[in-house]
C-alpha cells in the first residue's frame, strides 16, 4: 500500500498541532513536547497529571473522532514488525539522549528560536534523511 501526499488535511494537521501548543503554553504556560507529557503519567505521578491526561486522550480521540465521522487516514508501513520494533527503540534512546522529541523540540522549541531545539530538529531532520536513505537504498529494505 502507497502512502499518498494529502496537502489539505496535512496542513490541518499541522494547524491543529500549532494551535493545541500555542494554546497549552498560552494556558498553562507548558511546551507540547509529547515525551515531558507522558513522563508526567508515568509514577511517580507529576502533580499536574489532569491536563497531562486530558492533552493525550484529545491526541487519541482526535483522529478516532476523525474517522468516526467518515474520514480515512491512509497509511503503510513498508518495514517489518522487528524492524520497526527495532525503529522505536532507537528513537527512544534518541529522545532520551536528545533531552526532547521531535514535538518538543520541533515544533515548541524552534517556534521559540531555541539554539538547543533549532540543532536538535536539524540534527533529527539529517539523521531520518540518511536513515531512509541506507534502508531503502543501501540495504533494500
Amino acid at each position: 500500500m502507497e502512502t499518498s501526499f494529502t496537502p489539505y488535511m496535512s496542513l490541518a494537521g499541522g494547524v491543529l498541532i500549532g494551535l493545541s501548543a500555542v494554546l497549552l503554553m498560552a494556558v498553562n504556560g507548558r511546551i507540547a513536547g509529547m515525551t515531558g507529557i507522558i513522563a508526567g503519567i508515568i509514577p511517580p505521578f507529576s502533580a499536574d497529571w489532569p491536563w497531562r491526561i486530558a492533552f493525550l486522550l484529545g491526541a487519541i480521540l482526535a483522529p478516532v473522532l476523525f474517522l468516526s465521522a467518515g474520514g480515512a487516514i491512509p497509511y503503510a508501513v513498508p518495514v517489518s514488525l522487528p524492524l520497526l520494533a527495532f525503529g522505536g527503540l532507537v528513537v527512544g534512546v534518541g529522545v532520551y539522549f536528545g533531552a526532547g522529541c521531535t514535538s518538543g523540540h520541533g515544533v515548541c522549541g524552534v517556534a521559540r528560536l531555541s539554539p538547543r531545539s533549532i540543532a536538535a530538529t536539524l540534527t533529527f531532520m539529517i539523521f531520518t534523511g540518511l536513515t531512509v536513505y541506507v534502508i531503502r537504498h543501501v540495504l533494500g529494505l
